[in-house]
């Protein structure tokens, strides 16, 4: 009889892993211990070799549902007789080098629990167990034992005691343990007055039915609600929140009232009833075959998508059951600040716009907004618009060798996320929001100090955007002066090259591979506004090979703002432009305007984002951005109703058949759907014809370039229209790589910002 040390890292903390091992060891007549440190969790047994081999090989093929091992390790220790096997305390003294664990959505077991009116927590909106609930939200530091989170102050019952304590129990060691007897307590506060104690669901029920707007905290901060069936309660919500346009985000009871509204496929209704449980972008179905009246033109604006979620906390499960009906379920908080999460705040801000408000006295430390997904209509290729709750802050992937000192990748603006290397573990924080907003500023820092109270992490490297204005920018280089730290600066697009690249494990890549990498905005190298690059990576070396040909930039901000003025400076020098763009505006701005376009010394652009405004524009009079890619969205939106019904192919082009180049292709494209307008083609054929002359310019571009291995980033890839176009179109001898589990929108860049200086330090190191 020998002893052993098996250590195991990943997710493996507030996911039920200890008392699955206990379970695995008794099972097998093991003695010995298991113990969460901040490394991770630590095993000891005593066994021969081969039994020692054979028991971590079944833990490693049996893990519990939520745990992810990211590495591991069984060596012979010093001998030591052990009388039984047993379940440690936690060591939270060092160092932690741990992953941290998301927020998820309720089980299934739990979800039995809660119907079940013969279990003790029927009808108990916070039941939980070690496969469910919140996690990252609730942290205070590792490692993730109960009085390390909000749940301290929750003092259990005897029964919910024993659960906690018995290792045979679904509920051993489950952080956020409690069931009526010992209960995380709900209040309502309506017309200035509080209501301690409050359970009455029905309640909330009958003001959805009275077309009142409840804000519910959930597990990530508060959201706003409404009958989604009635239209002047949705408007209503519209003016109170100030978001006139933009589409609002459903929740439904179940899957079977979902189909009565909306197409599901198989992969969006996988995702919909999954542990991270986001918003899934699904098709309308017709008005004429809907059974539940939707107050559709209220909810998405003319859009033929609707975002939607299923319940995710049990609060919200046993409210959709009693209500039967889809809510508008969005962020609670004005449009373009943060989501709410504090109780006082809520009630100072939310009582603006909610007619009644329900809390709970669980207190959130992060917040976190629904993540976002669409799949593309034919290939079905997974598109993620927001990663957050329920992903963030994990990320696991095959991926080059971390080093091993503390990395800060300040990321962008406009998308907010922010990353860590520290420990050789990777961290990414959940969407932040928009920081140009000094709402969305104060949370940025606000979930930068909670990580680094959590990974008790010195900086002493810090990588920024090259825009010297970005608030992240100017952060992060503060956290350098701090910290005494290095500063990597990095162009936004080649983040964005390196974080599809990273996340589609070709770092290491022997070939060369082509990055197409089209966005709105991002200052380039020659100072001027890139956005429709071309890359080629090579070995780790970058070089910017190819990009949209130049137009004036200019009005600053004003621009991606005003689709109409990227319609002028495309198109000033086009005959007949004129007359589709002069009546956007008014005689002094066209003339001012004019005289700008006319200087020699004007900022330049190659953003593929202002190309599509200017299309948005002149096709759709989409002229004053509501909401940002509000234009993009809508000219996506337009393409479809006609690609996807009618067979339009690569020669439906308007690059010019007899000339293969790659340069020119503004003026070719602009000229001719101006001639097409002339013609009298209808606009959305126009538009469709538009998407696939796009596709068009990257096939010339790699042909002309030689390179078959693509890789597609930036926030125009959002576009589902285009991936599956891509797919449809590009030859077969073309490997394509696209972003999926980060979104190729500005989420994105810290990620490519840590992957790029992974792969410099590798590179430095001699190792790659």
């Amino acid at each position: 009889m020998k002893s052993f040390h098996i250590h195991i890292r990943g997710i493996v903390q507030g996911v039920g892993f200890r008392p699955f091992v206990y379970k695995h060891a008794r099972k097998n007549g093991l003695k010995g211990w298991v113990n969460n440190t901040t490394d991770g969790v630590h095993i000891r047994i005593n066994a021969d070799a081969t039994s020692a081999d054979n028991f971590l090989k079944s833990l490693l093929n049996n893990l519990p549902p939520l745990a992810v091992v990211t590495s591991y390790n069984i060596e012979e220790v010093d001998f030591r007789n052990y009388n039984d096997f047993e379940i440690t305390h936690s060591n939270s003294e060092a160092k932690p080098n741990l992953l941290l664990t998301p927020d998820v959505a309720m089980c299934a077991d739990c979800r039995k629990e809660l119907h079940n009116p013969k279990n003790r927590r029927y009808q108990y909106p916070f039941i939980t167990c070690t496969n469910c609930g919140p996690r990252y939200s609730i942290i205070q530091k590792l490692p993730y034992d109960r009085i390390t989170t909000t749940m301290a102050p929750f003092v259990m019952c005897n029964t919910c005691s024993e659960e906690y304590h018995n290792p045979l129990e679904r509920r051993h060691f489950s952080q956020t343990n409690s069931c009526p007897d010992c209960a995380v307590e709900m209040q309502l506060y309506e017309n200035n007055q509080w209501t301690e104690n409050f359970t009455n669901l029905h309640l909330i029920v009958e003001k959805w039915k009275e077309g009142k707007i409840v804000a519910m905290k959930g597990i990530g901060g508060f959201l706003l609600t409404c009958d989604a069936t009635n239209a002047e309660a949705v408007n209503t919500l519209r003016i109170r929140k100030n978001r006139p346009v933009k589409p609002f985000a459903l929740m439904y009871p179940d899957c079977t009232a979902i189909e009565k509204d909306a197409f599901l496929k198989d992969d969006e209704k996988r995702e919909l009833e999954s542990i991270y449980a986001p918003i899934v972008l699904l098709p309308v179905r017709p008005v004429s075959v809907k059974k539940v009246s939707l107050a559709l033109e209220a909810i998405n604006k003319g859009l033929s998508r609707i975002g939607i979620m299923l319940p995710y906390t049990p609060l919200y499960d046993l409210l959709l059951q009693k209500f039967n009906k889809p809510i508008v379920a969005t962020s609670g908080n004005i449009t373009d600040s943060t989501i709410i999460f504090q109780d006082e705040k809520a009630v100072k801000e939310l009582s603006k716009i909610a007619d009644v408000i329900l809390l709970n006295n669980r207190e959130i430390v992060i917040p976190q907004d629904d993540g976002v997904i669409q799949f593309s209509k034919k290939s079905r290729q997974k598109i993620t618009l927001r990663r957050s709750r329920g992903k963030a802050p994990a990320y696991i992937n095959t991926k080059p060798e971390l080093p091993d000192n503390t990395v800060f990748a300040a990321g962008s603006m406009l998308k907010s996320v922010f990353g860590f290397i520290s420990n050789q573990n990777l961290y990414l924080s959940q969407y932040l929001g928009n920081t140009e907003s000094f709402d969305a500023q104060l949370n940025y820092e606000k979930t930068f100090r909670h990580f680094q109270q959590i990974l008790s992490a010195a900086i002493d490297t810090v990588i920024v955007d090259k825009h010297p204005d970005y608030f992240s920018t100017r952060f992060a280089r503060e956290q350098a002066r701090e910290n005494k730290a290095e500063v990597y600066e990095l162009q936004h697009h080649i983040a964005h090259l390196f974080s599809v690249i990273g996340e589609n494990n070709l770092l290491n890549c022997e070939d060369k591979i082509l990055g197409v990498i089209w966005d709105g905005t991002g200052l380039g190298d020659d100072g001027n506004i890139w956005g429709g690059e071309f890359f080629v990576y090579e070995k780790g070396n970058v070089e910017r090979a190819f990009h949209l040909d130049e137009f004036d930039f200019i009005l600053g901000d004003k621009m991606p703002r005003e689709p109409r003025i990227s319609a002028m400076a495309v198109t000033h020098d086009i005959e007949g432009a004129e007359k589709y763009l002069k009546e956007k505006f008014s005689p002094p701005e066209w003339e001012i305007y004019q005289k700008l376009l006319a200087r020699e010394k004007n900022m330049k652009s190659t953003s593929m984002g202002r190309l599509f405004d200017a299309a948005a524009s002149i096709l759709l009079n989409c002229d004053v951005h509501h909401f940002e890619a509000e234009a993009s969205m809508r000219l996506e939106n337009m393409a479809s109703l006609c690609y996807y019904s009618n067979k339009l192919t690569l020669s439906d082009s308007y690059l010019d058949n007899n000339n293969n180049n790659a340069e020119g292709i503004v003026k070719q494209l602009f000229t001719r759907i101006f001639g097409d307008l002339e013609k009298g083609v209808k606009r959305e054929k126009i538009a469709t014809k538009f998407h696939i002359s796009l596709v068009d310019y990257i096939i010339r571009v790699a042909t002309k370039l030689k390179i078959n291995k693509l890789a597609f980033s930036g926030g125009v890839f959002q576009n589902a229209l285009l991936t599956d176009m891509i797919r449809d179109f590009m030859p077969d001898t073309f490997d394509l790589y696209f972003q999926i589990e980060f979104s190729p929108n500005d989420e994105g860049i810290p990620f490519g910002q840590l992957m790029y200086y992974a792969k410099s330090k590798i590179v430095q190191q001699g190792k790659g």
